[in-house]
């Protein structure tokens, strides 16, 4: 077996922690790099370092990556493990060692590039995803590929939802890539197939907005769990007023009305959509703040008097 391999694991928070837990029972970890990590999480995890042992080092910007190679180089670990780490490593710190940095990408490469796959996946309404680990260069997510564990999505899968499942499966993903490397005469590395890539920069307004004009019900709901709870909800107008939408479900009645427009108050708020389908809206953002589709009717009736 040899002795046992030492893994450094850069992360960016809370989504690693699962994988952090498993990884340091199994006694696989020698030290923690935190990016941009907010304060309360960053100061748990230095206490849980602390107390077992393990190196700890704070990342709050791109300026101190800078600092990484002197570190990487005080505690020599074996192996880097990347999970969720905001910012891009340099060729200053990969040089560390050829193949020694290993990406876990909450998406399926090379189709799923770019920081918020999980949102993308969703968005398209796709029924799977995977987490990716992979070997890493100088460039976001384009590493020689080790495997792609798939997971399921299932119907209803909610950002949120989507990425507790994820994180959890990062756990034993990990576990199964230092099982590898601890055991392994050989290591796979499939270059990434480019004419299949696409990168997804991170989501601006334009992407979170529901065109009532061209997406169809199923799309919209589909856009709606993306943005739940990372956006609030999906965006759009509704009587006038900005507003997001954070859990609707689709309605199998058709309509006569113009798409985007409310057909009816009912226990739910249904909207009309372009494929003659329905949303029906359950929960909203407001100004106001979040209501129930009961409350916003009783608000627009009160409004509309």
């Amino acid at each position: 077996m040899g002795t046992q391999k030492k893994i450094m694991v850069l992360c960016g928070g809370k989504f690693a922690f699962p994988a952090l837990q498993l990884l340091a029972y199994e006694k696989f970890i020698c030290a923690i790099g935190i990016g941009k990590g907010n304060d309360t999480i960053t100061d748990a995890l230095e206490r849980e370092s602390e107390d077992s042992n393990i190196g700890f080092k704070s990342f709050p910007n791109k300026k101190s990556i800078s600092e990484m190679r002197s570190w990487i180089d005080i505690v020599q670990p074996d192996y880097v493990f990347c999970i969720s780490f905001p910012f891009l490593l340099p060729e200053a710190v990969l040089s560390y060692g050829q193949d020694k940095f290993i990406n876990f990408h909450p998406g399926p490469l090379p189709q799923y590039r770019g920081s918020m796959p999980i949102f993308e996946v969703l968005k398209n309404q796709e029924t799977e995803t995977a987490i990716c680990a992979h070997f890493m260069n100088s460039k976001f997510d384009e590493g020689n590929i080790i495997f792609n564990d798939p997971v399921t999505i299932e119907k209803g899968d909610t950002y949120g939802k989507l990425t507790v499942k994820l994180s959890e499966r990062m756990a034993q993903v990990t576990l199964n890539m230092a099982n590898m490397l601890q055991f392994a005469s050989q290591i796979p590395s499939q270059p990434q197939e480019e004419s299949l890539s696409c990168y997804y920069e991170k989501p601006e307004l334009s992407d979170t907005y529901i065109n009532w004009k061209r997406m169809t019900a199923s799309e919209i709901i589909s856009l709606i769990n993306a943005c739940n709870p990372w956006n609030n909800g999906a965006d759009t107008t509704l009587q006038g007023e900005q507003v997001k939408i954070i859990v609707a479900s689709l309605l199998e009645e058709s309509h006569n009305n113009q798409s985007g427009t409310i057909v009816s108050f009912t226990d739910t708020v249904n909207i009309a959509c372009v494929d003659s389908k329905q949303i029906a809206v359950e929960i909203l953002s407001t100004d106001i703040g979040i209501l129930t589709a009961k409350q916003f009717a009783e608000l627009k009736s009160i409004l509309a008097n």
